[in-house]
C-alpha cells in the first residue's frame, strides 16, 4: 500500500476494485490504493464525501479519439461501406496533425467529464495523441495505424511501422502514456505487413490492435482468400502476440474464441458501433466468459458510435444487448458490466449523490452501482497517479471553453467542400 496519501474523503461510500461497499472517511494514495483513515493522517487535501461515491474509474478498450471531428455526424445512416468510402476515408485524407490535436483534445476533455481515463486508441498521428493525453494526465495505449492502403501520415506500410519502431523504443512502464502497433484488419493489411508489425511487437516487447471479425462481409471474404477466417487465419500465421487487442470481435466460431483465451488476447465489446452501423452482429458475452477469455468495452470512434465517449453509456447498452441477444435477464447485472467497463483501474472517480439519476440510493445503500450503469452520473472529481484531473465538476488539466472554440474552428475547416 502507498504512503502518500493524497486526499482523505470523509463521511463517503467508496467501492473497492471487487466492488465491496466501504463507508466512512477514506485515503486515496498517490499508487492508487486507498485505505481507511484514522482522521490523523497527513494529506494535502480534504474533501467532505457526503454527497459523493467513489469507484474505480472506467476503461476505453477501443477508440479513435482524434474523430471528435466527425461527431457532427454528417454520415448518420449510412451503411457500412458507404460509411466507409464515402464519408471517412475521404475525410480523414485531410487530417492533419493539428486537426489530431484538436479532435483529441476534445476527446480528452469528454473523457474526464465522463469518469474515464484509460483509452486503447489507434488513430494518425499517435505521437500527437500520446502528447495530448500525457498533458491532460490521462492514460492511454496509442497505436500507430498500419496498413497497405496510403495513410494520412505515411505513404506506405514500411514508413509508418518505421515510425513505430521509435516510438515503441522509448515505451517507458511508469509512464502513463505507452505506444502500440494498430494494424487495421485483414483486408487492408497484407500478411507480410501483419508478420513485419507481429515481428515489430514481439522485438520491441510492444502490444498490437487491430479490427477483427467485425462483419460478415469480411469473414467470408478472408474465408475466400486465405480458406480461414480472420481470427483461424492470424493465429495460422503467428500474428498474435500476448496481449494482442481485437477490436469487436463479433463474427467469431467457438474455435477461435479458443485461439483468443488460449493466446492473451483482449477481445473487445463495441455494441454501439457495431448496432450504429448495423453490422448484423455483435460479440457474444457468455462463450468468451466460459472459454476464459479477456473481453473489456470499447467504445469506438465518435463519428462510428453513439457520437461520443461516455462509457457509462456504453456500458449499459452492453448489459441490455446481451440480456437481449441471449434472452436472459440474468446476464451482465450492473455490478458485473460495471466491473468489467473499469477493469485494471488504478484510478478514482467521485461521482456525484446529490444527482437527482442517482436516486434513489436504496433502503440499504446499495444502488449506486445499478443507477450509475442504467441512468448515468455527474463525475465531479478524477484521480489519476495523485494528480486532480477534474474536481468540484470542473477540468482541471485541460481548458474546455479553449477546446471548444477550437474544435468548432477546426470543423469548420476540416468539412470546407465537403458537404
Amino acid at each position: 500500500m502507498g504512503d502518500d496519501a493524497v486526499v482523505r474523503y470523509s463521511n463517503t461510500v467508496l467501492y473497492d476494485d471487487h466492488l465491496n461497499k466501504i463507508v466512512g472517511d477514506v485515503l486515496i494514495h498517490k499508487d492508487g490504493s486507498w485505505s481507511k483513515s484514522n482522521g490523523d493522517e497527513d494529506v494535502i487535501e480534504e474533501i467532505d464525501g457526503s454527497n459523493r461515491v467513489l469507484t474505480r474509474s472506467l476503461q476505453n478498450w477501443h477508440t479513435h479519439l482524434a474523430m471528435q471531428l466527425n461527431a457532427r455526424d454528417f454520415s448518420d445512416g449510412y451503411p457500412l461501406h458507404r460509411w466507409l468510402n464515402e464519408a471517412i476515408f475521404p475525410t480523414e485524407a485531410r487530417i492533419t496533425p493539428e486537426f489530431v490535436r484538436i479532435g483529441t483534445s476534445a476527446a480528452a476533455a469528454e473523457m474526464i467529464r465522463t469518469g474515464s481515463t484509460f483509452a486503447a486508441d489507434m488513430y494518425f498521428f499517435p505521437a500527437v495523441t500520446g502528447g495530448v493525453l500525457t498533458d491532460a494526465g490521462l492514460r492511454g495505449l496509442i497505436g500507430g495505424p498500419v496498413s497497405d492502403a496510403a495513410l494520412p501520415s505515411h505513404d506506405d506500410a514500411e514508413s509508418a511501422l518505421s515510425e513505430l519502431d521509435h516510438l515503441l523504443s522509448q515505451n517507458n512502464e511508469n509512464d502513463l502514456v505507452q505506444y502500440a502497433i494498430a494494424t487495421h484488419s485483414v483486408y487492408l493489411c497484407s500478411q507480410e505487413t501483419l508478420l513485419r508489425a507481429s515481428d515489430l511487437a514481439q522485438r520491441r516487447n510492444g502490444r498490437i490492435h487491430i479490427h477483427v471479425s467485425e462483419t460478415r462481409k469480411e469473414i467470408a471474404d478472408c474465408k475466400e482468400k486465405n480458406g480461414l477466417y480472420p481470427i483461424e487465419y492470424l493465429d495460422s500465421i503467428d500474428f498474435i502476440q500476448p496481449g494482442t487487442i481485437f477490436a469487436h470481435a463479433s463474427w467469431v466460431k467457438k474455435n477461435e474464441i479458443k485461439i483468443v483465451a488460449d493466446r492473451n488476447v483482449t477481445a473487445v465489446h463495441c455494441p454501439s458501433s457495431n448496432m450504429k452501423l448495423a453490422c448484423g452482429g455483435t460479440l457474444s458475452f457468455p462463450p468468451y466468459r466460459d472459454a476464459g477469455a479477456d473481453v473489456r468495452i470499447g467504445t469506438d470512434g465518435a463519428a462510428s458510435s453513439g457520437n461520443g465517449l461516455n462509457m457509462l453509456h456504453e456500458a449499459r447498452l452492453a448489459s441490455l444487448l446481451q440480456r437481449h441477444d441471449h434472452w436472459d435477464s440474468t446476464l451482465f447485472p450492473a455490478q458485473d458490466v460495471f466491473k468489467l467497463a473499469t477493469k485494471g483501474s488504478k484510478d478514482w472517480v467521485a461521482w456525484n449523490l446529490d444527482d437527482v439519476r442517482m436516486r434513489p440510493v436504496g433502503r440499504s445503500n446499495n444502488r449506486h452501482i445499478a443507477n450509475l450503469i442504467y441512468n448515468g452520473g455527474d463525475c465531479l472529481d478524477v484521480w489519476v497517479n495523485g494528480q486532480a484531473l477534474r474536481k468540484n465538476g470542473a477540468t482541471l488539466t485541460l481548458d474546455e471553453h479553449s477546446i471548444i472554440e477550437e474544435l468548432d474552428e477546426a470543423v469548420q475547416t476540416y468539412y470546407d467542400g465537403l458537404e
